[in-house]
């Protein structure tokens, strides 16, 4: 590549003319007609049919991603996490003020207590005959609706312990000791590691060529690759947009966070791309060979080809004349 490099830069100062006296020389002999250089030849870029991958950008992302909201009114007491720590699922993350909410759950738990006593011996009663129907029918009813007031107080207590209802790292925190939260205010952010998914829409032409267990390759923003696999796929076309819904997983090679910007190849399709030889491309130019002259242009590379060729994505023509340095 350095050695085109060199080429590519001897050319284009010989394409500009750096000795005057030979520049004026060659005007006078010539009439401002330069002739190739022996060391290069001429190469076609054409245009050629190519089976690639189907490209397509996508955003990474997880199923379990959620914001934990607070779930009852209170100060908030601690916080046990922060920014970046990973918890597991049932994780305690914050708890608020709840001396109000155990007083209630001690004072319950006495009167369930009660209501257990009375409600066995009333059943006691009953089958000795002592009691009448009514009464064992009003002790039971106390000891249901004992139940019922402990549970509702063990919930209001378990409000005030912020838990993580999954496994993850904390990606957003908001809560801060001593703040005054109310039901349903922002507390933190979680966000799972893994499995990390790609959603894309495949067009109809190429869609069913995909199928579940089909592979695919993940371009990085900052040039990281990774493998893919399909995990899921829709059996129809929608007919909005001619597109089918597939979902792949990340199940190997570089380590991609959700939330990236990636672009997929997946599938294949037919496509009409210019091409040249790969020696006549060097370090994102060329020297196009236009009305005996060269000129120096930037040229964007594409993918390898069949036959030492190079797809050009723009910066050429079909149909023009490509310098080509060689040994």
């Amino acid at each position: 590549m350095r050695r085109i490099a060199l080429g590519l830069a001897a050319m284009a100062a010989m394409a500009c003319g750096d000795s005057a006296s030979n520049g004026k020389d060659r005007s006078e002999e010539t009439g401002g007609i330069q002739d190739a250089p022996a060391a290069t030849s001429l190469v076609t870029a054409d245009t050629v049919t190519v089976e690639v991958p189907l490209s397509i950008h996508a955003q990474l992302y997880v199923e379990h991603d959620a914001a934990i909201y607070a779930r009852s009114t209170g100060i908030v007491e601690s916080i046990l996490v922060d920014l970046g720590s990973k918890v597991a699922a049932g994780q305690l993350l914050a708890r608020l003020e709840s001396t109000d909410q155990s007083i209630a759950l001690a004072q319950t738990r006495d009167r369930h207590a009660d209501a257990t006593v009375q409600a066995e011996r009333q059943r006691a009663l009953k089958t000795a005959g002592v009691v009448t129907q009514a009464d064992s029918e009003r002790v039971e009813l106390e000891l249901r609706s004992a139940a019922l007031a402990l549970q509702k107080a063990q919930r209001d207590y378990d409000l005030t312990r912020i838990v993580a209802p999954f496994s993850g790292v904390v990606t957003g925190r908001s809560a801060r000791i001593g703040r005054l939260v109310a039901d349903g205010d922002s507390l933190f952010h979680l966000t799972a590691l893994s499995p990390v998914l790609a959603s894309v829409r495949l067009p109809e032409a190429t869609a069913f060529g995909v199928k579940l267990g089909s592979e695919a390759e993940v371009l990085g923003p900052r040039g990281e690759r990774s493998q893919a696999k399909v995990i899921r796929a829709s059996p129809v076309i929608d007919p909005a947009s001619g597109t089918r819904e597939v979902v792949l997983q990340l199940v190997g090679g570089d380590r991609l966070p959700p939330g990236s910007s990636v672009r997929l190849r997946i599938g294949s399709e037919m496509r009409r791309v210019i091409a040249v030889p790969r020696e006549a491309i060097g370090e994102g130019y060329a020297l196009v060979w236009d009305a005996d002259r060269t000129t120096l242009r930037q040229v964007t590379v594409g993918g390898e080809l069949p036959g030492e060729r190079v797809e050009v994505v723009s910066g050429l023509a079909a149909g023009e004349k490509v310098v080509r340095t060689g040994p």
